[in-house]
């Protein structure tokens, strides 16, 4: 039989990036687009403004 892998042991931060999305306005048609990137966690504020 195959061992299972506990995921107990496992070591390090865990997250390190976090996933922005922004809604904007697209100039051509006025509709709202949504704009995703992966940002570290440190600059998640700097990403929103």
């Amino acid at each position: 039989m195959a061992k299972k892998t506990v995921a107990s042991l496992q070591k390090g931060e865990g997250r390190t990036y976090s996933k922005v999305i922004k809604m904007e306005k697209s100039p051509k048609t006025g509709a709202y687009v949504f704009k995703e990137e992966m940002v570290p966690n440190e600059q998640v504020k700097a990403a929103l403004k």
